[in-house]
């Protein structure tokens, strides 16, 4: 295959077997796959308009799954699976399901407990799911994705602006995201909580 991919900060190499799962063998450079990726997110977002989700329905790993899948199934066979090699970040991938369990769980508690504000839960939530790396790629926009439909779904606020940029070149908005993510791996999350409203 001739997909050659330079990875910026943040960025999780794929493994030959991840590249061999892409679906539109045309796609050679870095370039083309952001566009093809892009466009299949967007078919993601059109998805999640006009519907309604409950915490019982987004806070399971079949919800988790599906929305990595119909964000990244016309460009990836592995789109929705659980990653099956370690990476860079991300906890052992024996341990995905498990700590995700552990992660839907704690939503659901904090929901019904109202232990943070919205804003704050649907960023928990985003920091850990990206924290635990459930997928071989795309799990930053994952879990960008999913906190917007946290917070526009369940607690019927607008969704987050995300420094209201492309994230996914290099910039100071992107620099100021990963620097949101790193106090957040601190415990610190009014950074993050800021950035994402910015």
């Amino acid at each position: 295959m001739g997909l050659d991919i330079e990875y910026m900060d943040g960025q999780t190499p794929l493994d030959e077997e991840e590249k061999e799962g892409l679906l539109i063998p045309t796609i050679a450079t870095r370039g083309e796959l952001d566009e093809f990726e892009q466009q299949n997110i967007e078919q993601a977002v059109q998805w999640t308009l006009g519907r309604s989700f409950k915490p019982e329905t987004v806070f399971t790993e079949a919800f988790v799954r599906m929305v990595h899948k119909r964000m990244y199934a016309d460009v990836w066979a592995w789109a929705g699976e659980f990653r099956k090699t370690n990476k860079n970040i991300g906890i052992d991938k024996w341990q995905i399901p498990t700590a995700l369990k552990y992660l839907l769980d704690d939503a659901l508690h904090w929901n019904e407990n109202n232990t943070y504000l919205p804003d704050e839960i649907a960023l928990r939530f985003k920091h850990r799911i990206v924290s635990i790396h459930c997928f071989p790629n795309g799990n930053g926009r994952h879990s960008r994705l999913m906190a917007d439909i946290i917070i526009e779904k369940i607690y019927k606020q607008p969704v987050f602006t995300w420094g209201a940029a492309n994230l996914f070149g290099e910039s100071d908005i992107r620099t100021a995201y990963l620097k949101s993510v790193k106090a957040a791996d601190k415990g610190e999350y009014s950074l993050l909580m800021a950035f994402a409203r910015s």
